[in-house]
């Protein structure tokens, strides 16, 4: 079983903003393969996807902490469901990525992305693929840009960016995270 994590904040004051491209992109990922997040439990949102065209069930899910509590999420639900590291994908905005770009790596460290951070401490590990969505530098420094909700042209790139990461997830699922890198990087 593999497990799809989108990383973001919970609540509407943080719905279409930057820092929520992971949970955008779950929503995405649910709508192409028909299902709902329809559990709560471990401080978040999952489903687990038994699409026909899935060669086995994907947990599709965002944590309802807010993003530097991350981790507190993904371990328990990688232990409840006996999920490897090799089987983890996670999905999440990055700021060194330009907008409308995706960038997939099998492993790696933080960066400066504290969702990413609570993770990696939590699992002990950065030996996880992800997926990194785009969200270019920011004009300002500080939580502002990413807190901020993209407009015109950078909305326009945002959507582009969720779709592409949508697809090289659906891409890494079917075919494996090698084959998705070679294709969507």
């Amino acid at each position: 079983m593999k497990l799809v994590v989108g990383l973001g904040n919970p609540g509407k004051k943080y719905e279409q903003t930057r820092h929520n491209m992971g949970y955008r992109v779950i929503d995405r990922l649910c709508e192409i393969f028909y299902c709902d997040l329809d559990h709560e439990k471990f401080n978040g949102l999952f489903t687990v996807c038994k699409h026909h065209s899935l060669p086995e069930p994907v947990i599709f899910a965002k944590p309802t902490t807010f993003m530097n509590l991350s981790g507190m999420f993904v371990r328990p639900l990688m232990e409840y469901f006996d999920i490897g590291l090799e089987d983890l994908i996670v999905i999440y905005d990055d700021m060194a990525i330009p907008e409308g770009k995706i960038r997939l790596r099998p492993a790696g460290s933080s960066g400066s992305h504290n969702g990413m951070k609570s993770i990696i401490e939590n699992l002990k590990s950065e030996s996880f693929k992800r997926i990194r969505v785009g969200i270019g530098e920011p004009e300002f420094k500080g939580v502002d840009y990413v807190l901020g909700k993209p407009t015109g042209e950078s909305a326009v790139l945002a959507d582009e960016a969720i779709e592409k990461a949508a697809l090289a997830t659906k891409d890494a699922l079917l075919n494996g995270f090698d084959f998705a890198m070679n294709h969507h990087n």
